[in-house]
């Protein structure tokens, strides 16, 4: 059982205590805004070091407070244990620490593997109906839960397009073809690594939306601004696009223009597709992102299912939960009136939460 223990300090509205979670199951029940959706995101920040809810984590310590800890313990299939622990100061200087079994990491990157989660959550929808950029997030997202080249790969892009369009509002136009080479040489690794991705994705999302909805034949079509990875091409490219660019003052192609979408055939499915189907959509991309992490890495992943199952018809829901993929473990959030002695095992931990306080059931 990877956590074992979870304990928060200044954590929002969470009581500063330790929680036993050690079970393959657990579910936390209770209204809105008593504090479910925060226990996730405190196991959310020991896996990837930071929040699903806000990029501002000044939020993120109770009122009143400019300090928040979380530690949590686990354990490896192997029996090997570990720790993460993760403090924040907010007063005068911002400083967030994050320390590995006693070792205090210098990047992010480095708990890459450590704690493997796959969130399902409402704002998920953005990768069904959401602008361009979710969706290139989630393939992102994918890439860079278990490959840390690619997530070097697009620091490094990010950083040179930075540079790139600084250049362009400057009107200094004269380095342009230096950062033009760096961009093009980041940006085709992005969008092989990308198809690859897409293209794995498609075997599994394809047949799990048709054994959920019925409908056939919906997939994930993935469109690269840049039409050849080829360098000598993407450089035309550039050059060709180089006045709209000036006169934009931002560049307008390269994997930052990506566009990804959902096809029936040779039409978009999402413009005729039900809300529910919508909303399916963005919860078999979850599904999908944990089976192929799992097949990639022969690890298991811990889910997080942040009431996602709430809007969905009981046969929808039934067939959803089947569907899940193997999980090391799962948390769930419920409110106190679903029907969640459905999905629970004989070993399923249930926590009644309120006001930020938790007992077991």
């Amino acid at each position: 059982m990877p956590i074992l223990s979870l304990t928060v300090n200044n954590f929002r509205n969470l009581q500063d205590a330790t929680i036993d979670i050690h079970s393959k199951e657990v579910f936390f029940v209770g209204e809105n805004g008593q504090g479910k959706s925060n226990l996730l995101e405190a196991i959310y920040m020991s896996s990837y070091g930071n929040s699903f809810k806000t990029h501002a984590e000044a939020e993120i310590p109770r009122f009143g407070t400019d300090y928040f800890s979380v530690k949590t313990f686990f354990r490896e299939e192997s029996g090997v244990s570990h720790t993460i622990n993760i403090t924040y100061e907010g007063n005068k200087t911002i400083k967030k620490t994050i320390v590995k079994n006693g070792k205090k990491l210098k990047d992010r990157k480095d708990m890459i593997n450590t704690i493997p989660c796959v969130l399902f959550c409402h704002e998920d929808l953005d990768f069904a109906v959401g602008e361009p950029e979710r969706r290139r997030f989630f393939l992102d997202q994918s890439l860079s839960m278990y490959d840390v080249m690619y997530i070097d790969v697009m620091r490094r892009y990010k950083k040179v397009l930075k540079s790139r369009n600084l250049l362009l509002k400057e009107k200094n136009y004269e380095t342009l073809n230096v950062y033009d080479f760096q961009l093009a040489e980041n940006g085709r690794e992005i969008i092989q690594k990308r198809k690859n991705t897409v293209y794995q994705f498609n075997r599994i999302f394809s047949d799990l939306f048709e054994k959920i909805t019925g409908i056939s034949g919906v997939y994930i079509a993935y469109e690269p601004s840049w039409k050849s990875t080829e360098m000598s091409e993407i450089i035309q490219t550039l050059n060709g696009k180089l006045e709209m660019d000036k006169a934009l003052g931002t560049t307008m192609s390269g994997p930052h223009r990506d566009k990804v979408r959902f096809m029936k055939g040779s039409k978009q499915f999402i413009p005729s597709a039900s809300t529910g189907q919508r909303r399916l959509v963005s919860l078999i991309l979850r599904i999908a992102q944990a089976k192929y992490y799992s097949e990639i890495t022969g690890k298991k992943p811990v889910l997080l299912m942040d009431d996602v199952l709430l809007e969905l018809d009981p046969d929808k829901r039934q067939k959803v939960t089947a569907l899940l993929p193997d999980y090391e473990q799962l948390f769930c959030t419920f409110l106190p009136g679903e029907p969640y002695d459905r999905y629970k095992k004989t070993t399923t931990k249930i926590f009644n939460i309120e006001g930020g306080a938790w007992s077991e059931q």
